[in-house]
Formats: C-alpha cells, structure tokens, sequence
C-alpha cells in the first residue's frame, strides 16, 4: 500500500505571510495582484465547490464540482488539467469494471481525452486566461469506491475517500505536472485552496471530513454534512457507522475521533491521546495548526497510515497507531507543500524527524553511509528512482530523520529550532523544493554545509 508501512507505523501561531492571502470571489475576469515570478506554480487560488450525494452505504457518490482558479504565470493559460488520482490503481479499467473516478459533462472548457492511465484530464480554456486573472470549470463527477482496503477504498462497512476528488495539476516552468500514480509512496502534488463541500448521506452513517464540518438534517432519514477548508491542498472524507469522541487540546485544537467497534480500545485510547499531544507539540515547533479540527479515523486493518489536510486514516492495533507521524504530515507536505514525486523525502523524512523527535528515539549513529543501493541514490531523489528501488524506499523513513538529526548536532538544537520554523514560515501554505531547505539551513550558520549535504546524499 501506498502511505506509512506498518512496521514502521509504531515508532514511537499562525504565521503572517503573504501566502495566506484569502481567496477572492471567484467569476471570469476579475484582476489580481499577480507573483513576480514567471516560473510560479498555477492554477492559483483555486476554490473547489462540490455537492455529492452517497448510496445507501457510501460506496457510490454523485454530483457535481466546481473549481475557480487564477493564472498566476506572466504566459497565457490556455489548459488545465484534472487529476483523477483515484483511478491510479485501476486505471482505465475495463468494460465490466469502469474506473472508480469518472468526470462528465464539463463546462467552462473544453474537455480532451483521458491520459496517463485515466488519471489526468485535459480541459482547454475557451480563450487564453491572461495573467492575475480568474476563470471556472465545473463537472458533474462520479465516485465509486473501490472494495480493497486502500486510502481510496474499503474495510467492511467503512469507505475511505482519500485522492478521490478531481483537482488541478500544478503547471509551472516546466509545464504541467502530469506523474504517473504510484503504489510505492505518493505522486500528489497540488497549490493550496479552499473546499467548500457538502455531504448528503444516509443518517446511519457518520461522515468525518477534512476542514472544519457540521452537519444537519437532510431528506427524511438523511444527512447533509458540510465542510469548509482554506489553504488545503486536497479534501478526503470516509463514511460508515464509526463510533465517535471530541476533545478540545489545551493549544485550542478540536480533535475528533471516528472509529469502527471492532478497533481495539487501547489502541483507540493512545491514537487519541497521542494525536492531541502532537498537534500541539508540533504547533509549538513550527508554527501554529491553522485549520481549527483534526479528524482521526482508525480502523483495525488498515495498513499504516496516511494524511490529509485535517484528516488522518489510521491503522490501529492494541499498540496504537502512526498518528503521531501522520499528524507531523499536517506540516509537512499539508501546510509547507512540495512535490511528493519529485521530492519524497521532502515530506516523509520530516514528518518522520518530527515522529523521532517526539517519541525520543535514539537517533546517535544510526546514518548509515554505506546502506544504498547504487551511489547514484540520494536521499532527495524522487519517486521515479524510488518506485524502481521499492525495497529501498524505506530509506526515506529512516535514513531520512537519521540526516536531519545529524544536522541538528551539526547546528546545535536551538539553531536547527530556528531552521526548521523559519523555513515553515517562509513557505507556509506555498512549495518548498530542497533548495530552499539547503537555504533555510546555510543562512542560520556560519559553518559550511557543503560537505554535510554530499555526505547525506542531499543533492
């Protein structure tokens, strides 16, 4: 499976910057402030407006969705492409199993063909979309959940709904980003947006979802659950009969808990326990949680974990869960965004520095300079290396933290503090590369890092 391996799942302020800038109201032509940069990241801005309507169990959703965006580039927008990463595992499909993600009736474009196995969707605008300006598509979508136990799937009566969402592609310098999906690890990678969702379902199922929900009544015997989201870079939700807890962390953050009877109540307990302690711990080190709730969804055979803004999936046995590690990924990757495909460790490692660091794992001596597979590996390679090295993947979770940690003796632990909130606040809600981390840490010392990067293999 594609998020946290189990064998490594129990290793035990909001910030002022000019990336947090709130959406405007969205409607073709409206003018913006547009970024200096020609190679910035675009679709801008985007807002997705999306009504879905579940089936008697929430395996099969239908509506309809809505996303506005801005052209932040100085070139003409001409395409936009929607990702439909739910169908990475199935891909086309065949005749007697269509794919899980299906999109229709597209307006405010042109629709094309499906590409890179029915994950990508062009859409040609009907004219070019002139720099700081703002335009929308919308399409009726279709999602049915697939029935093995994924980020994008099932576990008895219990639907996850992670990736399933059509969002834009990120397109910049280097054109648009069109990766294939991969089972190994993550190819995601989005702008930050706004969600607003509506979720009408049957009553007997309870629907947590990232951004900060309510709920109320629907048709007879229905409800309609409704989310909004800022500054997030996807929207997940799951569905089933979960039993349910809330608390409120003494940093001000509502925790929701959701799980099914049949996950062990130890590990219930200490998933809870340890996922209101992290948020506020690491709000402490790099910079306030700004999204208000976190949902934790655990389940007793779903393998690992894996994150999204506002909402963690969670495997969970007597001895609890990655909840921990998937709570750091609210930081890494959620707010500091990057592209998980050209730059795992860029998420993975951190979060897993953050997992260390919270459960004080011994962490002297244990990079390894000679457990590579070739001496072309890096650390920072991304996943068209990894996913042909699956067996050495795991070196981004444990390599990975085993460097930063020879970084912070290195820097000193106050002035690696220093490096890892500046460089949080530097790229709040935008996208960092490995660069701008090699920056972050060489403007906070006098000593050279040159050689510390060769010898970690951070290229």
């Amino acid at each position: 499976m594609s998020f946290l391996p189990t064998w490594l799942s129990t290793a035990r302020r909001r910030l002022p910057v000019a990336l947090a800038t709130a959406l405007l109201a969205a409607g073709t032509g409206v003018a913006e402030a547009a970024p200096e940069s020609t190679a910035a990241a675009t679709p801008d801005l985007p807002r997705y407006d999306v009504t879905l309507r579940a089936d008697t169990d929430g395996t099969h959703w239908t509506g309809q969705e809505r996303v506005s965006f801005r052209n932040a580039s100085e070139q003409p927008l001409r395409e936009v492409y929607l990702r439909l990463w739910g169908n990475g595992v199935d891909g086309c499909g065949t005749s007697g199993s269509p794919s899980p993600v299906a999109v229709s009736r597209v307006r405010g474009g042109t629709a094309g063909s499906l590409d890179v196995d029915c994950t990508a969707l062009r859409v040609t605008l009907p004219t070019p979309l002139e720099r700081g300006r703002r335009t929308a598509v919308s399409f009726d979508v279709s999602l049915t959940v697939p029935g093995r136990n994924e980020r994008f799937g099932s576990e008895g009566a219990f639907r996850f709904l992670g990736n399933a969402l059509p969002v834009l592609a990120v397109h910049d310098a280097a054109g648009p980003h069109l990766d294939p999906y991969v089972a190994t690890g993550e190819s995601f990678y989005t702008v930050a947006g706004d969600f607003q969702v509506t979720l009408d379902h049957p009553s007997t199922l309870r629907v947590p979802a990232t951004g900060r929900t309510s709920s109320g009544p629907g048709a007879p015997g229905r409800t309609r659950t409704h989310s909004v989201a800022h500054h997030v870079r996807d929207f997940a939700w799951a569905a089933g009969p979960f039993r349910t807890a809330e608390e409120t962390t003494p940093g001000g953050v509502r925790v929701r808990s959701y799980w099914s009877p049949d996950t062990p109540a130890e590990g219930v307990r200490l998933g809870r326990q340890e996922g209101a302690a992290a948020v506020d711990r690491f709000g402490e080190e790099f910079g306030d949680y700004p999204y208000g709730e976190l949902d934790l969804v655990m389940t007793p055979e779903f393998g690992g974990g894996m994150e999204y803004p506002g909402l963690v999936l969670l495997g969970t046995t007597e001895e609890g869960n990655a909840v921990v590690h998937e709570v750091a990924h609210q930081w890494w990757y959620g707010i500091v965004g990057n592209d998980e495909y050209g730059a795992p460790w860029l998420d993975e490692s951190f979060a897993q520095y953050a997992n260390y660091r919270f459960y004080g794992v011994d962490t002297v001596d244990c990079w390894d300079p000679d457990d590579w597979p070739d001496e072309d590996a890096a650390l920072t390679s991304s996943m068209s290396y990894w996913s042909q090295q699956p067996n050495w993947y795991h070196l981004i979770y444990t390599s990975g933290p085993c460097a930063l940690f020879d970084l912070e003796r290195t820097l000193g632990s106050a002035t690696m503090a220093r490096v890892m909130k500046r460089y949080a606040a530097d790229h709040w809600y935008g996208i960092s590369t490995t660069a701008d981390f090699k920056k972050t840490a060489q403007s906070m010392t006098d000593k050279d890092l040159t050689s510390f990067w060769e010898s970690h293999r951070i290229r």
